[in-house]
């Protein structure tokens, strides 16, 4: 199952975009522009990660960090404004388990909810596609009970599609989790996963398979 995430920003084009990103990089999204409700979505939606904005309308992102801390074993990431250098230390001493500058890049942000919900011992760490096991925390592959040596990108690229659950992954998605970045030509990722097939290949039947006009899946 994917990690929760929960996103309270009242600016439309971050929100929209950050949903976007987290969603594209595997996890369970929900979105909010306030706080109102802060408490049902922790009780109903039960967030592994909550991402809050600090200045928000109403109750503001201090006040439901403190909401969260005490009915809620959800991690929290404040997103604040480049010279808030107070508000950053007020988060962190309030209990934040981190903090993502604004302006940021999705890439930075995805990393640092990574870092966060793998601290809090919230990812899978080992994840099973058939006979194949991707050992995140390791980084390490067996298929059938033998090691398959990758590149750190290889890896990258597969534990992604390992973590879909079987959803097929277009190239810009891949682009975004895997390189940070979008505008690569889609024969970058047509090498990438060119070469895992054939490594994964060596090992038993294909697992990493090809959705034409839609991008990739790996399942039995």
């Amino acid at each position: 199952m994917a990690a929760r995430v929960l996103v309270v920003e009242d600016a439309e084009p971050i929100r929209t975009a950050v949903g976007i990103a987290l969603t594209e990089a595997g996890y369970d999204v929900r979105t909010r522009p306030d706080g109102d409700g802060f408490e049902r979505e922790l009780a109903t939606y039960r967030p592994d990660l909550v991402l809050l904005d600090v200045m928000l309308p109403g109750r503001d992102g201090f006040e439901l960090l403190t909401l969260a801390r005490e009915t809620s074993n959800a991690g929290v990431i404040l997103l604040t404004a480049r010279d808030a250098v107070g508000d950053r230390l007020h988060g962190l001493r309030t209990g934040a388990d981190d903090y993502v500058v604004k302006p940021f890049v999705l890439a930075e942000l995805i990393a640092r909810v990574e870092a966060v919900l793998r601290r809090m011992g919230r990812l899978r760490t080992v994840l099973t596609v058939g006979d194949l096991e991707v050992d995140v925390e390791a980084q390490a592959v067996r298929r059938a009970g033998t090691a398959i040596e990758l590149t750190a990108t290889e890896f990258k690229l597969l534990a992604f599609l390992a973590g879909r659950d079987g959803k097929v992954v277009g190239k810009t998605q891949l682009l975004t989790a895997v390189w940070g970045y979008d505008d690569y030509a889609d024969n970058l990722v047509e090498v990438y996963v060119s070469g895992l097939r054939r490594k994964l290949e060596a090992h038993g039947p294909r697992l990493l398979h090809t959705v034409r006009g839609s991008g990739y899946v790996l399942r039995p």
